[in-house]
């Protein structure tokens, strides 16, 4: 019973909330731009939209082009489920670890780009080969720092590590998670294809990346590969606030009033990284495609510093 309930919240939360942020990130750049903007709702009502039409096919695409939109959505909640938004609903033991989390999101980058290489299109392959170029060099950094907070824990169960967090304090006061955070937050902004890495928004064709692989893709197949990255956005965000940013220990009441403050105070965490994305974009400029790599080397470097504080500083309890 308990995995029942732990399943349909934490669904309802990820897949609720995904959407929101994207509204949320736009909203901010258009007010600090004195626009008005796009209500923040506007990706339910795009998503609505696409899931009502049909999707146009190129003749040329194979199966592979067909079904990675059902593969990174799939992926994108079945990475959901792994990373608990409240440790207070989660049952004694959620399967997978770590490894598991990165390797989901892999597989659905991958199809991903192989989709975009299936169409024959020259925008699509350029989009797929510098998509490569940028997980390669961001994802030993995210292995480093979750490897390093594993470290602390002494295991690489992500219920594990929150479990950890909640009872080291206010982890953020310690040198070894404040070089994670940022080294968190820069692998935010490149995995989920955010300036300076990429712009969500831009139509020009020399510059795209996620955008020039998802081209072809229309209707409902547009409506997954969106929604997709919108949960995947929000998977990274929810282990940043939940490892890093822990609030669980903090509550007091118990039964369900807990829950709905924990996911409560969640929410609210997720919103203040949503807008300091936005804020991060605003006050940057796009990189070109040779300077990315300096980006993901200050992600790698700062969590190889916050792996090795862990041993000089004598690690949990310093």
């Amino acid at each position: 019973m308990k995995n029942l309930l732990y399943i349909v919240i934490q669904l309802l939360v990820i897949l609720l909330t995904a959407p929101l942020l994207n509204g949320i990130t736009n909203k901010t750049k258009a007010f600090s731009q004195k626009r008005k903007g796009a209500p923040i709702f506007q990706m339910y009502f795009n998503l609505y939209k696409l899931f009502k039409k049909s999707s146009v096919v190129s003749d040329v695409s194979s199966w592979v082009f067909k079904v990675t939109p059902y593969i990174v959505f799939t992926t994108a909640v079945a990475a959901a489920l792994l990373v608990p938004v409240s440790t207070m609903i989660v049952p004694e033991q959620i399967p997978g670890d770590i490894i598991m989390l990165v390797s989901i999101l892999a597989l659905g980058r991958f199809f991903t780009m192989i989709a975009a290489l299936d169409t024959a299109s020259t925008f699509g392959g350029m989009g797929s080969s510098r998509e490569g170029m940028i997980s390669s060099l961001i994802e030993p950094s995210i292995l480093v720092s979750l490897f390093t907070v594993g470290l602390i824990s002494q295991s690489t169960s992500l219920l594990e590590m929150m479990n950890t967090m909640q009872n080291i304090g206010v982890p953020l006061l310690h040198p070894v998670y404040i070089m994670i955070f940022m080294a968190l937050m820069t692998i935010i902004i490149a995995e989920t294809s955010r300036i300076p890495v990429d712009d969500p928004n831009t139509h020009l064709e020399l510059t795209m990346v996620h955008e020039a692989m998802i081209l072809e893709y229309s209707g409902r197949h547009l409506a997954l590969m969106e929604y997709g990255a919108a949960i995947k956005q929000l998977v990274f965000i929810t282990l940043l606030v939940n490892l890093l940013l822990p609030h669980d220990q903090l509550i007091a009441i118990t039964g369900i009033g807990a829950v709905i403050l924990s996911v409560i105070i969640y929410l609210v965490k997720v919103i203040g990284i949503a807008i300091i994305i936005a804020i991060a974009e605003i006050n940057t400029v796009k990189f070109k495609l040779f300077s990315i790599p300096n980006l993901a080397a200050l992600s790698f470097i700062l969590s190889f510093l916050g792996f090795l504080q862990y041993f000089v500083l004598g690690g949990r309890y310093v």
